[in-house]
């Protein structure tokens, strides 16, 4: 199956350790070889580096590293294909615009029969590839549309409880890890996924939460590098497939659902 990773952050960040170590999954220590994408968010709008390639040996993969992006949100993606061909158009992560905002989706799982769902309508949101996770997007940014349309962005509690609907509706057609995010806050849901022993169950996800004070404009850490003041602490909330790094991971629970906001875990 698919390896999800995001981060958010107090202040802008380049995550590299996790990264490195997130591509080396996407084919050399793993079998996702069929595509991998990035999205850095920026003021509303998000920078989407992909490639229907593995992210092992991947020269674009090299760019993303060496270039340093900054950014206090990233959502990133392996493919291994269950539905539809290899290809850039099924390469996540997706992006749209929204009410003004890239909304970006990544999913890990299999949504069977999933444009038959009565219940997922897509209007004037259409794929553009053929794949289950590119069509779930275009059925959230439907009913996203509804609160949108009024107010950017909407009052939180009214998208959390638009996507956790959501999430409850594509997990009853198969395994509905997902990472979504709107511009200003990212929304993880851990369902079930494909453990190493074959068997489908949770975890789906896991995260880390991390603090470090800031001692100088570049802080290395395991799993970040950090690009900030010099003062201040920086907070940050790392969602991925599986553990990245050595340190305490929590496993997410089976249909839990967080919302990530500046490095931490927001209340509604």
């Amino acid at each position: 199956m698919c390896e999800l990773f995001a981060m958010s952050a107090r202040l802008p960040t380049t995550v590299r350790l996790s990264l490195e170590e997130f591509a080396r999954h996407g084919g050399e220590t793993a079998h996702h070889r069929h595509g991998w994408g990035i999205a850095y968010f920026d003021d509303g709008d998000a920078y989407l580096l992909k490639e229907a390639a593995a992210a092992s040996d991947s020269a674009f993969m090299d760019f993303v590293e060496t270039h340093k992006f900054e950014s206090s949100a990233v959502i990133s993606h392996i493919r291994r294909a269950t539905q539809g061909d290899v290809a850039l158009k099924n390469t996540h992560p997706f992006v749209r615009e929204l009410g003004g905002k890239a909304h970006v989706f990544a999913h890990n799982g299999n949504l069977k029969d999933i444009n038959q769902a009565s219940s997922l309508t897509l209007d004037n949101h259409l794929p553009i590839g053929d794949t289950d996770s590119e069509y779930a997007f275009c059925a959230l940014l439907h009913r996203m549309a509804a609160i949108w349309k009024d107010q950017t962005p909407p009052p939180l509690d009214q998208r959390l409880e638009v996507v956790a609907q959501f999430a409850k509706d594509i997990q009853a057609l198969g395994p509905a890890n997902f990472l979504y995010g709107d511009s200003e806050v990212i929304f993880a849901h851990a369902d079930r996924r494909t453990q190493s022993d074959g068997e489908i169950r949770p975890p789906g996800l896991h995260i880390l939460q991390r603090a470090c004070a800031m001692l100088s404009p570049s802080f290395a850490a395991d799993g970040l590098h950090i690009v900030a003041p010099s003062t201040g602490v920086q907070e940050a909330v790392l969602i991925a497939s599986v553990p990245l790094t050595d340190e305490a991971w929590r496993p997410l629970g089976h249909g839990e659902l967080l919302v990530l906001s500046a490095g931490e875990l927001a209340t509604v």
